[in-house]
């Protein structure tokens, strides 16, 4: 099935102790935390405790993240998060800048209904460090996507909001249509197509606002 193509991970590796949010993991030997196991005598069976946060590494944030009443990750289509994507190349954008709706119509043949689009801005190489700013897509711009009929942005980067705004206008207007977000993609650079087929999948826990994700992108060899 996978002959002639190529599979890229847009996943960022975690290192517990080492990210910006939360992920601690303590590893016990099986019968420390279930006694009913047996453990043969110095063999290496064990259980781990995870603290993680919903919004580490490589994430899709879904409506109920900004909306009470919106659905949660566990809710989000399968459907829309396996499928074609687009990836649209702003390398040029520097940190605070938008990334304008006259900037995003010329990719308007590009951009199919039923797309997911990913933004690509090459700044996943300021993943790890402190307090770093990146471009953002402007709401006009958003809105254009959204009447696009597009079922979800990407972008390899923090977010997609103006960095440490007040408002989070954009993932607002997202959501309330049913669009989820994933940030902190990476590898974009690895792409050779313009279009691949993306599958990103959270673990559907009921009640989470956001979850890592294992993000892989194939396309034609």
């Amino acid at each position: 099935m996978l002959k002639d193509k190529r599979i890229v991970d847009l996943t960022r590796v975690l290192t517990p102790g080492a990210e910006r949010f939360k992920l601690d993991i303590r590893t016990f030997f099986v019968d420390e935390l279930q006694p009913d196991f047996h453990r043969p005598e110095g063999e290496w069976y064990v259980l781990q405790e995870w603290q993680i946060s919903s919004h580490i590494g490589t994430h899709i944030e879904s409506p109920y993240h900004h909306i009470k009443e919106g659905p949660d990750v566990s809710e989000l289509s399968i459907e829309k998060l396996i499928g074609e994507a687009v990836v649209l190349d702003f390398r040029h954008k520097r940190a605070g800048q938008a990334i304008k709706l006259k900037e995003l119509q010329p990719h308007s043949g590009d951009i199919r209904a039923g797309d997911m689009v990913l933004i690509r801005t090459g700044f996943d190489r300021e993943y790890g460090k402190p307090d770093y700013d990146r471009p953002y897509l402007a709401l006009e711009s958003l809105q254009w996507l959204v009447e696009r009929g597009i079922t979800c942005v990407g972008i390899d980067a923090s977010g997609i909001e103006r960095y440490k705004a007040e408002e989070q206008p954009g993932h607002l207007l997202l959501f309330s249509h049913g669009i989820p977000v994933i940030e902190e993609l990476t590898n974009l650079d690895r792409l050779k197509r313009k279009r691949v087929l993306l599958i990103a999948l959270p673990l559907p826990i009921r009640t989470a606002d956001s979850c890592p994700i294992r993000a892989v992108a194939i396309e034609e060899a």
